[in-house]
């Protein structure tokens, strides 16, 4: 979380440079933007880190951001704050995804701790991404009649079995089972199986 930054989205001047000073007290590093078009010109998938977002700005609400990122492929965690006022559209973003909603005058404390889980988050989310990644990468490396063993050996069917489904021998399946479990740096069938769930579970 060293690398990840808390990017600020407001378009109140003393709020931005209030929730800067009190990031920045704490060593996060921190952007800050007056709107959300301005957020999107530099917007970078690739860049960890959390957004605090105000719902009520000129021109694109923070809801429309919100909604526009959820079509990323990496949205960064939102941390809505909101006036009194815009409680019901804040509890909309949550259920939207957003991470957290924070009323103004905001708790210096309730903030930074909403801060952290959101960053934890979405260190969590990286990593997941990242493992999905490189699996996928690997079943790259499949020839198609290694794919098809792989599906088989994974809904739990023996060699034998599967060189019946294939019309090849015993000692073909084996040796497309070894090639697979080279290919995709399993040690065990359980390693595979783990590797699909995971895919499946997208």
């Amino acid at each position: 979380m060293s690398e990840s930054t808390v990017f600020i989205i407001d378009d109140d001047r003393e709020v931005r440079e209030a929730l800067q000073l009190l990031m920045e007290s704490v060593g996060l590093d921190v952007t800050s933007f007056d709107s959300a078009n301005a957020y999107l010109e530099q917007f970078d998938a690739a860049r960890p880190g959390c957004i605090i977002l105000d719902v009520r700005m000129p021109g694109m609400s923070g809801l429309d951001l919100q909604n526009l990122l959820l079509e990323k492929p990496l949205c960064p965690p939102i941390i809505i704050i909101t006036g009194h006022g815009d409680v019901p559209m804040a509890v909309r973003a949550v259920q939207a995804g957003a991470v957290d909603f924070i009323q103004k005058p905001f708790n210096d404390q309730a903030l930074l701790d909403s801060v952290h889980r959101a960053l934890a988050h979405d260190a969590r989310q990286r990593g997941e991404a990242s493992h999905i990644a490189e699996i996928k990468q690997k079943l790259s490396r499949l020839t198609p009649r290694e794919r098809e063993v792989l599906e088989l050996v994974v809904q739990g069917l023996r060699n034998k079995l599967i060189a019946s489904e294939l019309s090849v021998s015993q000692s073909t399946v084996e040796a497309h089972r070894a090639k697979v479990m080279e290919k995709m740096e399993a040690k065990t069938l359980s390693d595979l199986m783990r590797m699909m769930l995971t895919l499946e579970s997208q």
